[in-house]
């Protein structure tokens, strides 16, 4: 019994540090490109979500709008963006400041859908 206990432990604590996000939306607010102290290029954006989701076996209207990040490569190709640009974008969710509770997408890999 035990060993069968600590096998299922092991299998599902494989998944205990997943942090990946995929979501589509709509930029909402995009800040200028900027470059931090150690010269790697930052921008900030809103990006606005709107989808239908199935919940417990029912359909959901799911809406939000989240805070994200794009550094380096990633924050050059965003900054040609615009308000009202759809994207697909996949990164993963970290803490927005070091003392804050606040997360962000920092976004990996974007796909420009317009």
């Amino acid at each position: 019994m035990i060993w069968v206990v600590a096998r299922l432990w092991m299998q599902w604590s494989r998944h205990l540090h997943t942090n990946k996000v995929l979501i589509s939306g709509v930029i909402s607010l995009i800040e200028p490109l900027r470059h931090t102290p150690a010269g790697i290029a930052l921008i900030r954006l809103r990006l606005k979500h709107l989808s239908e989701q199935m919940e417990a076996g029912h359909p959901r209207q799911v809406e939000c709008e989240m805070g994200c990040v794009g550094i380096g490569e990633v924050a050059t190709t965003l900054s040609v963006c615009q308000i009202g640009d759809t994207m697909k974008v996949r990164g993963f969710l970290a803490k927005k400041d070091r003392w804050g509770t606040q997360i962000v997408l920092h976004i990996t890999d974007i796909l420009l859908t317009n």
